[in-house]
């Protein structure tokens, strides 16, 4: 039985953090086995944001590096880098003849990097939903990866399918949403402000490139308070995150031991030790990252290993790019020879 196809991309615009590995690298290092995976560094995406390239090139290869140290194997899935498909630019084409300026402008994305960026009105910006599309049907992807923020971009991207199937003929697939329900894990910033980031926020975020040392700091230096004002109190979001941080770093028994003592805690008899929670929080988050900073670090120092896995994904990627494109064009009726 052929194995559907999964396709899902990240932003080159900062360091992946832990938000990124709980969040969605876990879940696709289990997806390779089960579906025909498609992940891509979408460098043309950041240039709607981040015209600066001067680090580009770093943070595409850091990108793919770290990747692989959280578990992808590029002998399993297609890893590559988007600009390396230059299928993905033709279909976009198309689709920007099936999409529509007023849709495209009540982007709730549009509208809110429009507001952060108002001298940069870019039409890239602005058709960013479109080349998404591209970016999942050159390869008939059906299963998408996706957060809230993104789910109004694949409904577009099913109706600019939906579009092009009833104008020129069933050719394209419509993706659906799709992760592991049971194992997505929300992780917040360490000040509590909101969600871990790549770009901002830095010293309340944890990357997967920092050292122990940076570790150490900034969970000393999360959002904590005076505990609970009573016994088997709830707990305040910042504080869940602690928990929530250590649940997945730390022994079951370690855990525990910090959840008696935050459920027999009261004003006047707080027993739970924030302090000692977050000193151990850090060594065991301390010893989790290492092996995932050494593992890249290793794999970007190792010019020949890069190259060909970055050679390997685009092959793979441009012959499934190519069938498609070879199926848009004959239902277009491009073809003249």
């Amino acid at each position: 039985m052929e194995k559907e196809i999964v396709l899902s991309g990240i932003r080159p615009t900062g360091f992946l953090h832990l938000g990124n590995y709980f969040g969605a690298l876990r879940n696709y290092v289990r997806m390779q086995d089960a579906f025909n995976c498609y992940f891509f560094v979408a460098d043309w995406h950041s240039l709607t944001t981040h015209p600066d390239t001067t680090e580009l090139r770093n943070s595409v290869l850091r990108v793919i590096a770290e990747n692989i140290a959280c578990g992808l194997d590029p002998d399993k899935v297609a890893l590559y880098i988007q600009s390396d498909v230059p299928e993905i630019a033709e279909l976009y084409l198309y689709l920007n003849m099936l999409a529509y300026k007023g849709e495209l402008e009540k982007t709730v994305t549009f509208k809110e990097k429009l507001r952060r960026q108002p001298d940069n009105a870019n039409a890239g910006l602005l058709t960013y939903p479109v080349l998404q599309a591209a970016d999942i049907l050159i390869h008939r992807a059906v299963k998408v990866p996706v957060g809230k923020d993104q789910e109004q971009h694949l409904e577009m991207a099913r109706n600019f399918a939906e579009r092009f199937n009833y104008r020129y003929g069933n050719v394209l697939p419509l993706p659906h949403a799709f992760n592991y329900g049971d194992n997505l894990v929300k992780i917040m910033s360490l000040d509590g402000s909101g969600k871990m980031s790549k770009s901002e926020n830095q010293l309340a975020t944890l990357y997967l490139a920092d050292d122990g040392d940076s570790i150490r700091k900034k969970i000393m230096k999360a959002k904590t308070d005076q505990g609970p004002s009573e016994p088997n109190g709830v707990k305040p979001d910042y504080i869940e995150n602690l928990f929530t941080l250590m649940s997945l770093v730390s022994a079951p028994g370690t855990v525990q031991k910090f959840e008696d003592d935050f459920n027999a805690s009261s004003a006047g008899n707080c027993i739970i030790r924030y302090g000692d929670m977050k000193k151990q929080l850090a060594e065991d988050m301390a010893a989790f990252i290492q092996p995932i900073r050494e593992k890249a670090a290793d794999i970007q120092n190792n010019k020949l290993l890069l190259d060909r896995i970055i050679r390997q994904g685009a092959d793979k990627a441009r012959a499934s790019a190519s069938e498609t494109l070879k199926l848009v064009r004959s239902a277009i009726g491009i073809k003249y020879m």
